[in-house]
């Protein structure tokens, strides 16, 4: 039986696979990879590969073993998700894995913007499965904004967000809260809405990247259209402009990302990361 991660190399995986080095043994641990080569330094590192591909679900076979504890990392090809994510909970059901963790959206059913419709359609998957489960609905990830310094502060920063509030918190605080759930018990069941211990603005963003880097840098609170002209026009494809405009205008301007629970906070046993704390780790690079 072992904590099995899936998408462990990419940007969450690789910080709960961190968070779970720290606990457990890493003969304990076992990390579903697409490419080996990528996952070199996690064998270094003691971590059984199981090495499957979410979009082929003949290869997740041999992904599970019977008693696992699965965290199901929620892919990244958005509009290929809920059948990825399917295969794996069949094949987790087939396994007869202990429990399934999945890491969805924060709001779970109530979050009616459409990035978040197949996080609720993969929770009703899991629902639909019987496996024992917990659901972290993960908030925003302040590195989505900070990860884009360089660009804001040549540009400002860009959106259709208005007075929305953002509850977000650092990568490394939603993996430390996934590795808490993975390692401890009395969570099943639990559905756990995560979100940083204090929201903020885009332009209040805007302000404290000001203020730290010495360098003017605006909110520019644009039309939906306008926004999404502008993601198109710096390269990102069409279907994820319309995305992206559609998280500020009908998740944050309307709320919806805002949290309030303390549960990122009781989980993880201390403060969520405040945004200034990551401005600052982003600035030095």
């Amino acid at each position: 039986m072992s904590i099995v991660v899936t998408g462990a190399t990419g940007q969450l995986g690789r910080l709960v696979i961190d968070e779970l080095l720290a606990r457990v043994p890493a003969d304990q641990v076992a990390a579903v990879v697409r490419d080996r080569a990528k996952g070199a330094s996690l064998t270094e590192r003691g971590i059984q590969l199981r090495v499957a591909d979410y979009n082929e679900p003949q290869t997740l076979a041999d992904a599970f073993r019977p008693g696992d504890t699965v965290l199901l990392i929620s892919g990244n090809e958005v509009g290929r998700r809920t059948p990825q994510h399917t295969a794996i909970i069949e094949a987790a059901k087939t396994a007869d894995v202990a429990r399934l963790v999945y890491t969805g959206v924060l709001g779970g059913p109530a979050a009616d913007f459409a990035l978040a419709a197949e996080h609720t359609e993969t929770e009703e998957a899991v629902l639909g499965s019987g496996l024992p489960h917990t659901f972290l609905r993960n908030g925003w990830y302040t590195e989505n904004y900070t990860e884009q310094i360089p660009v804001q502060l040549q540009h400002g920063v860009a959106g259709s967000a208005g007075e929305g509030r953002v509850g977000s918190a650092a990568r490394a605080d939603f993996a430390a809260a996934a590795a808490v759930v993975l390692t401890t018990g009395g969570h099943e069941g639990r559905a756990y809405e995560l979100s940083g211990d204090q929201a903020w603005t885009l332009a209040e963003y805007a302000a404290e990247l000001s203020r730290q880097s010495r360098t003017s840098v605006a909110y520019h609170d644009l039309a939906p259209e306008a926004f999404r002209q502008v993601l198109v026009g710096a390269g990102m494809p069409e279907p994820f402009a319309e995305i992206l405009v559609d998280v500020d205008v009908n998740g944050i301007r309307r709320g919806l990302l805002q949290g309030g629970s303390d549960d990122l906070r009781r989980l993880i046993g201390r403060p969520t990361t405040p945004l200034a704390d990551s401005i600052a780790a982003a600035l030095k690079g």
